[in-house]
């Protein structure tokens, strides 16, 4: 079987929270500092796909402090495989009134198989 990671993770950041305080900037994903997930064993033999939305608390330094899923694929491998594997990326933290502090960002990640 030939499997073919599509990974969008592309750090959505919700644009709700964007519009809603104007003077604060969301912590984005630096997706070059981290390798993309890899796909579990377990799901890719069960042909397991979706997509998982990530919570993460970004430290003013742009590392990751806390995460949460917020939003699951339907598979527990592949939540628990984004959320790990994507906590090891570095952030460009948040800010707020332009003073940096911590904030929670949102992370977009689809596991595909082509």
């Amino acid at each position: 079987m030939k499997t073919k990671l599509t990974s969008i993770c592309a750090a959505l950041m919700l644009l709700s929270s964007s519009l809603v305080h104007a003077a604060e900037v969301s912590p984005v994903i630096d997706s070059k500092s981290c390798d993309a997930p890899k796909y579990p064993k377990s799901a890719l033999m069960n042909e397991e796909t979706g997509t998982v939305v990530l919570g993460y608390l970004i430290g003013a330094d742009g590392k990751v402090m806390d995460s949460r899923v917020d939003k699951s694929s339907g598979s527990k491998a592949l939540d628990k495989a984004a959320l790990t594997a994507l906590a090891l990326c570095k952030f460009k933290p948040g800010n707020k009134d332009g003073k940096v502090e911590q904030m929670w960002t949102k992370v977009e990640f689809v596991w595909k198989l082509e």
